[in-house]
């Protein structure tokens, strides 16, 4: 009777261990809650950091990450360029990951003063890039394409990160000011490259 009840008892076992790793299998095969989409970014010719021709083209079929910032800026923009180096370092694995940071400030930021400021944070100039252009075109993209802020010489802009996805669909902001916002993109960045919809 004992060795019949430890039969039992090893069946069960057995089953339970069945059912679990049939789960567990579910589970790890399920794809994560989609990121929404807040807009598209439609195509933009601007002005790279070393005064050539910027066409978002060659964003296409890429993940990127905009912010809005200027260089004369003694508030939050610093900060953010951090962020963005600290960003670029921890997608150095995702060479296809592209970050873009636009100016507010484009009767002052020319390419050689982006140039310069650029050099405090040590872009990797094959994905980092810092882009000026007309004013008009600008507040076109900041207000209506990423819906973050004007560029009307007020120099009040967004201090958000915005993630846009291989399709040029904006799919997340970021506060950069709150805890953890890094770990956050890198991990919905993950998900794109893994789940593109």
């Amino acid at each position: 009777m004992r060795d019949a009840g430890g039969a039992e008892g090893n069946e069960e076992r057995g089953m339970r261990w069945v059912l679990g790793s049939f789960a567990l299998l579910l589970t790890s095969c399920m794809q994560p809650k989609p990121l929404d989409v807040f807009g598209e970014i439609p195509q933009f010719q601007l002005t790279s950091q070393n005064g050539s021709a910027f066409d978002s083209k060659s964003l296409d079929g890429h993940i990127w990450v905009a912010d809005f910032i200027y260089t004369n800026c003694d508030g939050p923009c610093p900060m953010m360029s951090k962020q963005m180096h600290q960003l670029q370092k921890l997608t150095e694995s995702m060479p296809g990951v592209k970050l873009i940071s636009f100016t507010v400030d484009p009767a002052r930021d020319t390419p050689e003063v982006l140039a310069a400021y650029a050099k405090h944070f040590v872009p990797d100039e094959s994905r980092w890039f810092f882009l000026t252009g007309e004013q008009a075109q600008l507040n076109d993209l900041a207000l209506r394409a990423f819906k973050l802020n004007s560029v009307d010489g007020s120099m009040n802009h967004s201090t958000r990160f915005a993630l846009v996805d291989q399709k040029r669909r904006v799919r997340a902001y970021y506060v950069t000011s709150e805890d953890g916002v890094l770990p956050r993109l890198v991990h919905d960045i993950r998900q794109l490259e893994r789940y593109p919809s």
